[in-house]
């Protein structure tokens, strides 16, 4: 279902995928610095999770300002927090790279402003860009370390932007609970030589739906 989101005096071009039946939990997605919410990745995430049960909304912001960015995904968290089409009980914000940093923002922001902010269950990051390539001495780990919602990152493994060691260090100073799926040998656009790009998503999205599941059950007990 295709929507335009009204953000300041332009709206945000959106798609739902729908399940089904009628979700309980979303999850709302955006792309990197380039690309838009037609990208391989999110297009084959969402349609897997809707066809699991999971109402999903994809958006194109496109810019590379990250406060311009994030803006926008409030935006779109605010626009399903108060639909009357989709009555959710929460929803998880998730995007790659840039995209993730937006959202890992926007979830610092909202909790910074309410503590009991139940609506926003937890944080996917997909390629999460830790670093500019080759500039390790300088990290993005300033909202993720301020966020207390369960969080899972997947990662390439050969991720330039994103080295190993280093993410596993911010994790381990994190006080949120929080998951590392490594793809081995993926580079940050999520290619490993050998496999399909086919191939590649189905692993992200089996691990991603898995871990959503977890989380919302860990929510209804």
């Amino acid at each position: 279902v295709k929507v335009k989101i009204p953000f300041g005096n332009k709206y945000l071009d959106a798609i739902f995928s729908v399940p089904e039946k009628k979700s309980t939990y979303g999850v709302i997605l955006t792309h990197g610095a380039g690309g838009d919410m037609n990208f391989p990745h999110l297009v084959s995430l969402a349609a897997y999770l809707a066809s699991h049960g999971v109402l999903c909304l994809r958006f194109t912001c496109k810019g590379l300002n990250i406060v311009h960015r994030t803006k926008a995904f409030k935006t779109v968290v605010e626009y399903l927090r108060h639909s009357d089409d989709y009555k959710l009980s929460g929803v998880f914000l998730a995007g790659r790279s840039m995209g993730s940093r937006a959202a890992a923002s926007v979830i610092r922001h909202l909790g910074q402003e309410d503590d009991d902010d139940s609506f926003i269950q937890g944080l996917i990051c997909l390629s999460y860009p830790l670093h500019r390539p080759k500039l390790q001495s300088k990290l993005r780990d300033e909202d993720l370390l301020l966020i207390k919602c369960p969080v899972l990152f997947v990662s390439g493994a050969a991720d330039e932007m994103c080295e190993k060691q280093l993410l596993e260090g911010v994790a381990s100073q994190m006080k949120a609970p929080k998951k590392i799926h490594w793809i081995d040998k993926a580079n940050h656009g999520m290619a490993v030589k050998g496999r399909t790009a086919d191939d590649v998503m189905e692993e992200i999205n089996v691990q991603v739906f898995t871990w959503l599941r977890e989380n919302t059950e860990l929510e209804n007990k």
